[in-house]
């Protein structure tokens, strides 16, 4: 009877086990749908209803506020009315007058005409639609009437595409419109056709690749340069091509970011490859010495271990994770993702007030005096906290990124040079994410390879305050006749922006 017992007692715990397991696998999968309903379906901020108060001024109320945060003042709402939109002043002119008639110029009480006294002046804004001319290259041909068969003919500029009738403006209106503008090459060729050109998307995808491949040793020469910064940002976001040997049109591919330079010297730079493994950080980033700000991701182990880089944690990141893990929350109700939330609230308040400082010095002393005691909380409730989580859930594993990433993310307190998150990196990739909801795909690597090229040029172009247009007009025109490195360093952006 007695072992009977103990057996039946053995099976109601192994049930109860297993009850609890299966209840906590269900829990398990309703936050994973929530999660994946909200990305799809929900708004993309990470500021849900009722969370301003976690990035703005106050903390909740089971989290002790620092003395800096026991004043608030709100400032009284006013409704600016909106302004009409200025027009600039290098804009061309053109006058259109509107005058009296002869019989309204004269006075109907007395009888005389009037005199001018003035003018009112309006203006309002005329759009005229894109030209487009035809450029006719005439070589004119010399012949010596004392030598037989001596003939001279006058000699083209060199062309970017031998043989083609794009010219730099068509080459880069084409390239400005699809990696600045989002604008896939069907559209404008839909666009030409209106204006009675005949312009396929294989042609145009044809001279894309062709400029991609051109200015490659410019490409080349700003890796080279941002290998020279004490600090490089890093991301990556997937990128389908359909013809890659190997894989399957459906297989992701990956193109990565790099960001370096100061406000107004921003140099952003895109590179393709097939797969998002360790040896595309290490490729890149070879030689290198100094800070590299990335996510938790582990391709980039490597190479922070081969060149002894200092590795910084996004806070961003970190951040996100609770901010999933509070939406999975009843509402109205308050935890744990709260707690960290207000205490990240924390960091993000300080770094506010020291964006308009310069000193890397003195930023580090105000990080030092009011950031470290914050992250010092910070991980004495994490230490507490986390042992009572379920590691599987969404709280779970935002605490485990955060104890995972906690020495990377600290790194900032060391140098007022340093950055908070990862953000500039998010935000340089995102014209690319907006244009590939547009055209949605590459063809070929070659294809991928040149929209890489060209986005680089471009958003680098911007960094350093130049019309992408203009920019890639004047690249598109001399690169032909490039024949050395003065040549193309006489191209790059921040030497056509200081008159290099």
């Amino acid at each position: 009877m007695r072992e009977q017992i103990a057996d039946f007692n053995a099976q109601v715990v192994h049930i109860n086990a297993q009850v609890t397991a299966r209840d906590e696998r269900i829990r398990q999968l309703e936050e994973l749908i929530y999660t994946l309903r909200h990305k799809q379906f929900g708004a993309s901020s990470e500021q849900a209803p009722g969370q301003g108060r976690l990035f703005d001024e106050a903390a909740p109320p089971h989290v002790e506020p620092t003395p800096e945060d026991d004043t608030i003042d709100v400032k009284a709402h006013q409704r600016q009315a909106k302004r009409r939109p200025r027009l600039s002043a290098d804009l061309p002119r053109v006058d259109v007058i509107h005058d009296l008639s002869e019989a309204e110029k004269i006075c109907p009480d007395h009888g005389c005409t009037l005199e001018p006294m003035g003018e009112d002046v309006s203006e309002r804004l005329r759009f005229i639609p894109a030209t487009v001319e035809v450029e006719r290259h005439i070589c004119r041909k010399y012949t010596c009437p004392h030598c037989e068969g001596r003939i001279v003919t006058a000699s083209k500029p060199a062309q970017l595409i031998p043989k083609s009738i794009a010219t730099p403006s068509l080459l880069s209106w084409v390239a400005v419109s699809k990696y600045a503008d989002a604008l896939p090459l069907y559209r404008q060729s839909a666009i030409f056709a209106r204006l009675g050109i005949e312009l396929d998307r294989t042609t145009l995808a044809r001279w894309m690749m062709a400029c991609g491949e051109a200015v490659q040793p410019l490409i080349n020469l700003l890796w080279d340069g941002i290998r020279q910064s004490p600090l490089v940002h890093m991301d990556e976001t997937p990128v389908q091509v359909l013809d890659e040997p190997g894989k399957t049109p459906q297989s992701q591919s990956y193109m990565w970011v790099a960001v370096a330079g100061s406000a107004g010297q921003s140099v952003v730079l895109f590179h393709y490859t097939p797969d998002r493994t360790k040896a595309t950080p290490s490729a890149l980033l070879l030689d290198y010495q100094g800070a590299l700000m990335v996510d938790g991701y582990a391709s980039y182990d490597e190479i922070c271990r081969q060149e002894t880089l200092v590795r910084l944690g996004c806070w961003a990141h970190a951040r996100r994770k609770f901010v999933e893990a509070q939406r999975l929350q009843p509402k109205g109700k308050t935890g744990k993702p709260d707690q960290a939330l207000a205490f990240i609230s924390q960091l993000y308040r300080l770094e506010r007030k020291l964006v308009t400082q310069t000193d890397p010095e003195e930023i580090r002393a105000a990080r030092e005096e009011h950031a470290r005691p914050v992250l010092l909380r910070l991980g004495a409730w994490l230490e507490s906290s986390l042992p009572m989580t379920t590691p599987g859930s969404t709280l779970g594993k935002a605490m485990t990124y955060l104890k995972n990433q906690w020495p990377r993310l600290i790194r900032y307190l060391d140098d007022g040079s340093y950055p908070i998150d990862n953000n500039r990196a998010e935000n340089a990739v995102r014209p690319f994410v907006v244009g590939r909801k547009n055209w949605m795909f590459s063809q070929s690597i070659a294809g991928a390879r040149a929209s890489a090229n060209l986005y680089s040029l471009i958003e680098t172009a911007k960094g350093h305050g130049l019309d992408p247009y203009q920019y890639l007009m004047r690249v598109f025109t001399h690169i032909p006749n490039a024949t050395c490195l003065e040549d193309f360093e006489a191209l790059l952006p921040d030497r056509i922006k200081y008159g290099g």
